[in-house]
């Protein structure tokens, strides 16, 4: 990726002025506070947010676009906690909307987590947050308020698709399709993937997450209040190094872990994180994606692993990538028997729409050496999932 759209270039120099700002994040905080509002008792979220946006100002090879985008995270997560907040403050029966037994998919990203998510958003049993929810968590709206919402989630996917235009080959967004919990996560692990910022990364590492999926669950609270209850289908790749506070959060959760050669996957999710952190950093540091999220993976597969031994074996589903990522005709039967929900012939009419590419994408390509990094490299950081894959593979294949 030697240039960028030219949408990209127009937009850096548009912004420029405002890019000294960087170098006084505490002020460009505190206006954002000030606009977002603070809940009694929000201080430490507020703090965590303000050593955030202090260390991405300091971020090397940092863009205007890449310091707006900064700035228009930490905004959303304050504005957004501080809704959240205030509307269980005037309604305090948010707080008892029980979420029974939701289901979330994990596992490393690109081994069909989104297909496996969007499989299990057909049935009309099942409820997913859409992005555009996501993006701005509220009670249920009246029409225009609503069409106003869902305009600012297209907007936010047109925007990618402009200056990323590659990055909907990877990962098409739909701003009324279901999306992942990385959204609402106040800390999960997306602001890597716009800018290498070490200090937030030793920050992140020693972090107690428990904080952070009870607020989730306000999250979901807020948005099944005064709606229909369905049984919750959740995912993000990023709940796989936090499985352990995941589970004391929605202890009756069922686990959907898919699966997939850790290889491909690390080369498909660094070719991923080329095409997005390339709006906010220039020149974008190939080995540094390739050192830096091979750390940050296996990592997250170690504390995984490591969580996994305490879930009870009714409440995992281990999920082959050839179930959906190959053979979804197949697969998704199988997906939903083993959730312990029925398939239905609405939802196999249904199924075809669901797992096709979405029009006008191509074939996503990569390559692992690009970043720096060898197949034994991969092998050598997963080798224990490396192993629990092979007796998944044996168990789902037919002697």
């Amino acid at each position: 990726m030697s240039s960028s759209p030219l949408a990209l270039t127009l937009a850096n120099l548009l912004v420029r002025p405002a890019f000294g700002s960087r170098h006084d994040p505490g002020r460009v905080f505190d206006r954002i506070a000030a606009k977002a509002g603070q809940a009694p008792g929000d201080r430490q979220f507020v703090e965590d947010f303000r050593s955030l946006l202090g260390w991405w100002a300091k971020a090397d090879r940092l863009t205007p676009v890449g310091w707006l985008s900064a700035q228009a995270h930490v905004r959303r997560h304050l504005t957004n906690r501080a809704r959240v907040r205030r509307l269980i403050a005037e309604h305090p029966e948010i707080a008892r909307e029980p979420i029974e037994k939701p289901v979330f998919v994990v596992g490393l990203p690109r081994t069909a987590t989104t297909v496996t998510h969007a499989v299990l958003a057909l049935s009309e049993e099942h409820r997913s947050p859409l992005l555009w929810e996501l993006l701005a968590p509220d009670l249920r709206l009246p029409p225009r308020q609503r069409r106003k919402a869902i305009a600012a989630g297209r907007r936010m996917v047109q925007g990618t698709d402009l200056f990323a235009p590659r990055f909907r080959d990877i990962h098409a967004m739909v701003a009324e399709g279901p999306e992942e919990c990385t959204f609402a996560l106040p800390h999960a692990l997306m602001p890597f993937s716009q800018a290498r910022i070490p200090e937030y990364r030793d920050w992140h590492c020693e972090r107690d997450f428990v904080p952070d999926y009870q607020y989730l669950k306000q999250v979901y609270q807020v948005l099944q209040y005064g709606r229909p209850r369905r049984r919750w289908m959740l995912k993000s790749p990023m709940h796989l190094e936090n499985l352990d506070a995941l589970r004391t959060v929605f202890p009756d959760a069922t686990i959907v872990w898919c699966h997939r050669d850790p290889v491909t996957v690390v080369a498909s999710f660094c070719s991923l994180i080329e095409h997005g952190m390339a709006v906010s950093a220039r020149p974008v540091d190939l080995p540094g994606i390739g050192a830096v999220w091979l750390d940050l993976l296996s990592r997250a597969m170690t504390r995984g692993l490591a969580a996994r031994a305490a879930i009870p074996p009714e409440q995992l589903v281990d999920v082959p990538y050839s179930w959906l990522g190959s053979d979804p005709t197949a697969g998704a039967p199988k997906l939903y028997a083993a959730v312990g929900a029925p398939w239905t012939q609405a939802d196999a009419a249904r199924l075809p729409a669901a797992v096709a590419r979405p029009k006008g994408t191509r074939r996503h390509t990569y390559d692992l050496a690009r970043y720096g990094l060898t197949p034994a490299d991969v092998e050598a950081a997963f080798t224990d999932y490396v192993a629990l894959r092979a007796e998944v593979d044996r168990a789902v294949t037919p002697t």
